[in-house]
């Protein structure tokens, strides 16, 4: 999944309009304009496409974190220079405060089984021998189970 399919589908979930998307990436450490959030949203075909990188899709889901959990105390969290779908994942999870059986749960109503044991490979350290990296389809899935329990 590209960070840009990630951001718009975290936007049409929890029904963010641009002031709300700009305030994100600002609690994130980015001040984005609204030009550039619009140019992250189009299309792929769209000729005013812009590619959302990493930095910037960090920034947006701290800033999702910070506004479901609020801010934690000291220093707050940089945004990280390379994503993966498990940081991704992780983040998502983090920011809606879930434990794994509410994460197997949203898979579930998107007809995608995971036992416990496998979500918990992703969300270890990539040095972990038990560590599985996150594929799109895991990712799209709980990204689809979250619309259809935010956006039924």
């Amino acid at each position: 999944m590209t960070n840009n399919d990630v951001l718009r589908r975290v936007r049409y979930i929890f029904d963010f309009n641009d002031d709300k998307m700009m305030k994100l990436f600002k609690d994130g450490g980015y001040e984005a304009t609204r030009t550039e959030i619009s140019a992250w949203l189009k299309q792929d075909d769209d000729p005013d496409f812009v590619n959302c990188g990493d930095v910037r899709l960090a920034a947006f889901l701290n800033g999702l974190i910070i506004e479901k959990r609020g801010r934690r105390d000291g220093e707050q969290p940089k945004p990280e220079k390379k994503l993966t779908n498990n940081s991704i994942f992780m983040k998502l999870k983090i920011a809606l405060n879930m434990k794994a059986e509410d994460v197997i749960e949203i898979l579930s109503q998107a007809n995608f089984n995971l036992s416990k044991h496998e979500l918990s490979a992703f969300f270890r350290r990539p040095d972990h021998k038990h560590y599985r990296e996150c594929k799109d389809q895991v990712l799209r899935n709980f990204l689809k189970g979250l619309q259809i329990k935010y956006k039924p």
